[in-house]
C-alpha cells in the first residue's frame, strides 16, 4: 500500500489552520513514527487519512487513486485507534471485540481472531471482565486490540501508549515493530522513546508543518 500526501492543508471553520502544505509519501511495509507536541497537527492529519475530515487544500492518494474515490476500500483495510476512542462500559472485553469484529466484517473465524488480539495485548485474564472495571492502561489495550482485528494492511495509532506504564510501553513498541514487518503502520506520539528504537522512519510535525523526515539515526 502507498499513501501520497500532496500539498495538504487543513483550516477549521473557526479559522484555525491545523496543517500547512504537507508533502509526504508512506509506503508499506514500514513503521512510521509521527512526532510532535500536543497541538502540532498530528491528530488532524490522522483524521484526514481516515477520511473523517476533508482537507481544505491538497490531496491524499491511496495506491494512486484519490482518497474520496476509494474511501470504502481504505476503511475496509484500515485499523485505527483514535485518541478519543470510546468503549462500551457495560460490555465485557470479549463482547466489545465481538461487536467490533462484526462492524469490521471479520467473517473468517471471528472468535479465533478475537482470541489472537486479546493475547497480543496481554489481556487474557480480563477477557470476561466488564470494561467499566478496567484501568486506564487496560482500556487502552482494548483499543489497540480492536485496531488489530481482521489483520488490516494499514494501521494508524494516535497516542497508543498514553496511560500505559513503562513496561507496557516496551511490550507495545515490540508489538508495533512485529506488526509492521508486512504492512504500513503509522504511530503518532509525543513520547520520543516510543518511536526512536522501533521506527524505520520519523516525521516531525510542529505548528502544522513537517520540520523533519528521515531515519531515527538522522
Amino acid at each position: 500500500m502507498q499513501i501520497q500526501i500532496q500539498d495538504l492543508s487543513m483550516t477549521y471553520p473557526s479559522g484555525k489552520q491545523a496543517l500547512q502544505r504537507l508533502d509526504l509519501d508512506l509506503t508499506s511495509p514500514s513503521l512510521v513514527g509521527l512526532l510532535g507536541p500536543n497541538g502540532a497537527g498530528k491528530s488532524t492529519l490522522m483524521k484526514l487519512l481516515v477520511a473523517a475530515l476533508m482537507p481544505t487544500e491538497g490531496s491524499i492518494l491511496v495506491d494512486g487513486a484519490p482518497l474520496n474515490k476509494v474511501e470504502g476500500k481504505l476503511k475496509a483495510s484500515l485499523g485505527y485507534l483514535p485518541q478519543d476512542f470510546g468503549l462500551f462500559e457495560e460490555l465485557t472485553v470479549t463482547q466489545f471485540l465481538d461487536y467490533m469484529a462484526a462492524l469490521k466484517g471479520v467473517l473468517r473465524s471471528p472468535q479465533a481472531a478475537i482470541r489472537d488480539v486479546i493475547r497480543a495485548v496481554n489481556l487474557e485474564e480480563k477477557a470476561r471482565a466488564r470494561i467499566r472495571t478496567l484501568s486506564g492502561g487496560q482500556r487502552q489495550r482494548v483499543g489497540i486490540a480492536q485496531a488489530l482485528l481482521g489483520d488490516p494492511p494499514f494501521l494508524i495509532f494516535d497516542e497508543p501508549t498514553v496511560g500505559l506504564d513503562p513496561e507496557e510501553r516496551i511490550h507495545f513498541r515490540n508489538l508495533f515493530s512485529r506488526t509492521a514487518q508486512d504492512r504500513l503502520v503509522l504511530l503518532s506520539t509525543h513520547i520520543i522513546e516510543d518511536v526512536q528504537s522501533v521506527c524505520d522512519r520519523l516525521v516531525v510535525i510542529h505548528h502544522g508543518q513537517i520540520r523533519f523526515t528521515g531515519t531515527p539515526e538522522q
